[in-house]
């Protein structure tokens, strides 16, 4: 299943009470990463990910139509990052939390954080 802004907005919305409340909390983060971004700053949101600008050098090219080759010239290209605690979702290490924030930080202390050795 794909989701789109529409139905992130109305997940979000079953959180809020207001679809309007929703739909404007949602393009409020959205436009605010864009906008960073763009300026050339790194976005980081702890548990879910980094969207960073990223320099892409020119690179030779081709036209498929015509065949001619020419050089794409270098670009600023966004790109994310997911966090670990997201990558450790969708591969099934971790179970994603039922009623609670999913990239909340966990307690202090508690195992899944706990970087200490036992030895």
């Amino acid at each position: 299943m794909t989701v789109n802004k529409a139905a992130l907005i109305a997940r979000v919305a079953k959180n809020l009470g207001s679809r309007q409340a929703a739909a404007d909390a949602v393009e409020s983060v959205f436009d605010a990463v864009v906008r960073a971004v763009a300026d050339g700053d790194r976005v980081i949101i702890t548990g879910f990910g980094t969207f960073e600008p990223v320099a892409a050098p020119a690179r030779p090219v081709r036209n498929p139509m015509t065949g001619e080759r020419f050089e794409s010239p270098a670009r600023t290209v966004p790109r994310f990052r997911p966090h670990q605690r997201f990558k450790s979702y969708t591969d099934g290490k971790r179970a994603v939390p039922a009623g609670t924030s999913a990239i909340r930080k966990d307690p202090k202390g508690s195992s899944s954080t706990s970087r200490r050795s036992t030895a």
